[in-house]
């Protein structure tokens, strides 16, 4: 099913790898959830932690290192360009520590 007008409402500072101050900046914002992606599991890693290539990646799955979370995928790079509009000095936090996520095609999971 595709839903691309659903949105999602940070109500509370989700849990992470990035600075407290960076995910209180989450709440209050209205996101758009990733096309065909309801609230679902998914294997999530940190953002800090991720291994950078998708062997890696895939090695840390096998190694128990990755968690199985509840949630909802949301696209990272228009995500963090909302939170820009909001909280510049976050949204510079997460381009300037998390390049590699902030591309398209990658994605956040918000709880």
């Amino acid at each position: 099913m595709n839903k691309p007008d659903w949105i999602i409402r940070i109500v509370a500072v989700p849990p992470g790898e990035a600075p407290l101050w960076v995910r209180e900046k989450w709440v209050g914002l209205d996101l758009p959830v990733a096309r065909y992606s309801g609230r679902r599991k998914f294997i999530t890693m940190g953002v800090l932690s991720l291994p950078r290539s998708m062997l890696a990646q895939w090695l840390a799955v096998f190694r128990c290192r990755a968690e199985l979370i509840a949630g909802y995928a949301v696209e990272a790079l228009p995500a963090v360009d909302i939170l820009a509009h909001a909280h510049p000095e976050a949204a510079a936090w997460w381009r300037e520590n998390t390049p590699h996520l902030i591309a398209p095609k990658r994605y956040l999971v918000f709880h």
